[in-house]
């Protein structure tokens, strides 16, 4: 089984009075994963960045772990 880090970022917004993920967009590293997080946070209720461990084979995700976060964000296990 590959497994290989991944680094996401996903943008929150209000529809309907509740809180959704918009489209995630992929970082190199995780620094980079903070930094375009931080840009996005002025046009979203919420913006995150993720780490998470990914079978290359089966695409399979593992529990993501969240490096940053800006303003509102929902919870990804509900």
């Amino acid at each position: 089984m590959a497994t290989a880090e991944k680094f996401i970022i996903l943008p929150f917004k209000k529809n309907r009075g509740n809180i959704v993920q918009g489209e995630m967009r992929q970082a190199s590293n995780a620094a980079s994963a903070e930094k375009i997080a931080a840009a996005m946070a002025d046009r979203f209720v919420g913006v995150a960045a993720y780490a998470v461990m990914v079978d290359e084979e089966s695409g399979e995700m593992g529990t993501p772990r969240l490096l940053s976060k800006h303003g509102e964000i929902a919870d990804l296990a509900a």
